[in-house]
């Protein structure tokens, strides 16, 4: 089991367990436990698919479930087949992948496996549109921290997918000043001069909203600026006063609409809060084939 899948198995865990409680009362009561079935993921519009390794990994863990608190068993192994590949994109009516075994296992993970799938889809699926709005530049567009929470692993493995980059993962492994540490640290140069005095080499990247800030930010040297709701005018400012000596990054109030342009000013990388704080989700859905 690769990392991924290692630190997504306590939420898959903890999703299952918040879904079935204390058992799947309609498939329970419908569906013998001897029963075998096949059915197909379906995506219903077209977009990069992203999660399949979840769904799979959601049906092997209630399997296993099934199995240490039933004497029964539950008939054949689970078997999952993707016809696709995590990040790879599709059109609407393609079929993405196949699983069989116990029809009670198939209907009672369903739903799980359906909301990670299309979540994670749904995020591939717009980060790579902005990703593709970018081509020719050298911009990079990355994540932000605005994830759903309990589920920031599966959304940046997401954008990861459609082609994006992750910002830092949470706040321990990147320290980012912005308006309201700068106000309380009393300025910019305190609050660096404060992490650097704390956590030796750790990356710094400094928010600024006007280009004074942006003067002092670049004589202390960090790792990386964040320009804040800048204009494409005000962020090609910033790149030529900068001239390459600190990565710049720009945020706030960019969308689809305007990440061309915001690109086109020659900054370095992008950082869109839409890729996971509000994205719709793919439509996939499950559809049950053939039950022995």
């Amino acid at each position: 089991m690769d990392e991924f899948l290692i630190e997504a198995k306590p939420a898959v865990q903890l999703a299952l367990k918040e879904d079935i409680g204390s058992g799947d009362a309609t498939t329970l009561a419908t569906i013998p436990a001897d029963r075998q079935a096949k059915g197909r993921f379906l995506a219903k519009s077209s977009g990069t698919i992203a999660g399949l390794e979840v769904v799979e990994l959601t049906y092997s863990l209630l399997q296993d479930w099934e199995a240490k608190s039933s004497n029964e068993g539950t008939g054949q192994p689970f078997q999952f087949c993707p016809y696709v590949g995590d990040g790879e994109r599709v059109a609407a009516g393609t079929v993405v992948a196949s699983a069989s075994g116990s029809a009670q296992i198939l209907l009672t993970a369903e739903r799980v496996a359906l909301n990670f799938v299309q979540r994670m889809s749904g995020i591939a699926t717009l980060t790579r549109s902005y990703v593709e709005a970018v081509l020719g530049t050298k911009a990079v567009i990355l994540d932000t921290r605005k994830t759903a929470p309990g589920l920031r692993v599966f959304d940046k493995r997401a954008v990861m997918l459609g082609g994006g980059m992750n910002h830092r993962f949470g706040l321990f492994d990147m320290a980012l000043v912005k308006d309201n540490h700068i106000a309380a640290a009393g300025g910019i140069t305190a609050a660096v001069a404060g992490i650097r005095g704390r956590y030796e080499g750790l990356e710094i990247e400094v928010e600024v909203s006007d280009l004074a800030q942006l003067e002092e930010a670049l004589a202390l040297d960090v790792d990386r600026i964040l320009l804040d709701n800048m204009t494409p005018e005000q962020i090609g400012e910033a790149v030529a006063i900068t001239a390459g000596h600190t990565p710049l990054e720009a945020s706030g109030g960019i969308g689809l609409e305007n990440v061309a342009a915001v690109a086109a000013t020659g900054v370095d990388y992008i950082s869109v809060g839409a890729l996971t704080h509000s994205v719709p989700a793919l439509d996939v859905s499950f559809d049950l084939e053939i039950v022995v």
